[in-house]
């Protein structure tokens, strides 16, 4: 039996997708040791293995099939656009990508203005500006604290992920227009569905027995 081997976003997502998965039984007893320098886990008896990458790459590993399964954000897959079957949606890591600003953007938002907004994710706000919203906006990329750029006159508006939008009061900005939900969803690499299609079945119909 060949290995079903997945790769879980680092972090508290992985935390999460293991306590998940042992519910179903699936057990990586290594994985909970915080000092390893162990890349690779394997769980002979079951015949999986798993290993940990920055989120934004796991949707990379899957694509090119060094894993079948990848645990990872609904924001990382739309942000990445790999070819890839998004199969389940695990429900946990639930919050919403959305523009947010002060109150005197709304206005430049509701009547489509040329507006420069900041983001983590220009892939994801030049698709709903563009696609959704059909308004011509400028895009700056960020790397962090994206809430600073419209306080200090970088940008109008942002588009970030928000969960319960503290940081966003504290700073006197809002949630001005939501983009989409967002939770972990599981990734399956497309030639791994075909070869492995029972294996794999199985594990989601398990899952779907725990989520409720």
């Amino acid at each position: 039996m060949r290995y079903i081997t997945f790769a879980l976003a680092k972090g508290r997502l992985a935390k999460k997708s293991l306590e998940l998965f042992e519910q179903i039984g699936i057990t990586c007893e290594e994985m909970k040791d915080e000092k390893t320098r162990k890349l690779i886990f394997t769980n002979e008896e079951l015949g999986y293995r798993f290993f940990l990458a920055k989120a934004n790459d796991v949707p990379t590993y899957v694509e090119y099939g060094a894993a079948d399964i990848g645990i990872v954000g609904k924001d990382t897959i739309l942000e990445e656009g790999r070819s890839l079957y998004e199969v389940y949606d695990l429900g946990i890591g639930k919050c919403r990508m959305c523009v947010c600003g002060p109150e005197s953007a709304r206005e430049c938002l509701e009547n489509h203005e040329l507006i420069r907004v900041a983001t983590k994710y220009p892939g994801i706000a030049k698709d709903y500006f563009y696609n959704k919203k059909h308004q011509t906006v400028e895009i700056i990329k960020l790397n962090g604290s994206i809430e600073l750029a419209p306080i200090v006159g970088l940008s109008e508006v942002i588009v970030d992920i928000v969960e319960t939008g503290a940081t966003l009061r504290e700073n006197g900005l809002l949630v001005l227009e939501e983009v989409c939900p967002l939770s972990a969803r599981m990734v399956v690499n497309q030639v791994s569905m075909r070869m492995e299609n029972e294996r794999i079945a199985g594990l989601i119909e398990q899952l779907r027995g725990v989520i409720v």
